[in-house]
């Protein structure tokens, strides 16, 4: 069932980085923006960001959103073997030439994360001036402490010095129970994703961050231990009808 302005705060969200082929990232975003948006909603998913990766330009980067497991696999069964899917899907399908780069994820605070679809720009909008970043850090299985030092000492210094996060994220463990679309297993993330109305914003709020005296002392280099490797910044530009 469509999802409604009272139930927008998804439990549930996957993370999902298609690599297109050389030249074809705009093919699919017109297509993806014009036919995959509301027909998604109407299966009882929610779409909550589309982008332009700025450091790979053949990258789309988009994000959606379930009220939990169940619904995702209701809403993916609907809209996969629906007649939008079957119409479009082969076109969409041929201007990929990776997919499954796939990131399930849950909210890592209890806030969660909201978008209202009736700020949705029509089909056919250009593109807004915001600049998106997201930041995944990685941790060894099984490990919660470097996802607890972001919710309880990164968030707060993130809020206090720019604009809040639109999502606090972290790995959802329960089982894909929709394998005709392969989510990466086996992974411990943290991800925080947020909007500011252009780059030399962020770019501010990254300075301020990093000069505070909290974050710098102590926030930062407990992430440092806990982490696996270097964090993955995606330098996002949203597309015409992203709601972020």
């Amino acid at each position: 069932m469509p999802l409604t302005e009272t139930s927008r705060r998804p439990a549930i969200v996957e993370l999902r980085q298609y690599t297109t082929r050389p030249g074809r990232r705009d093919e699919l975003i017109e297509l993806f923006d014009r036919e995959f948006v509301e027909t998604q909603e109407a299966a009882g998913m929610r779409v909550l960001g589309q982008f332009r990766d700025l450091d790979d330009p053949d990258r789309f980067v988009w994000l959606r959103g379930f009220q939990d497991m169940a619904t995702r696999h209701r809403a993916l069964t609907a809209f996969y073997e629906g007649p939008v899917w079957a119409e479009h899907g082969p076109q969409a399908n041929d201007t990929m030439a990776d997919s499954d780069d796939v990131l399930l994820l849950r909210p890592l605070t209890d806030d969660g994360l909201s978008v209202s679809p009736s700020g949705r720009a029509p089909s056919g909008a250009p593109a807004p001036e915001r600049f998106v970043c997201a930041t995944v850090w990685s941790f060894a299985p099984g490990r919660p402490d470097g996802g607890a030092l972001i919710r309880d000492g990164l968030l707060p210094v993130l809020r206090a010095t720019g604009p809040a996060p639109f999502a606090a994220l972290t790995t959802e463990t329960a089982h894909n129970t929709f394998s005709r679309l392969p989510v990466r297993t086996g992974e411990n993330v943290a991800a925080v994703i947020t909007s500011y109305p252009d780059e030399s914003t962020y770019r501010q709020h990254l300075a301020d961050v990093l000069a505070h005296p909290l974050a710098r002392g102590e926030i930062l280099p407990g992430i440092e231990r806990e982490q696996t490797g270097a964090p993955r910044t995606l330098r996002l530009a949203p597309t015409g009808r992203s709601l972020l």
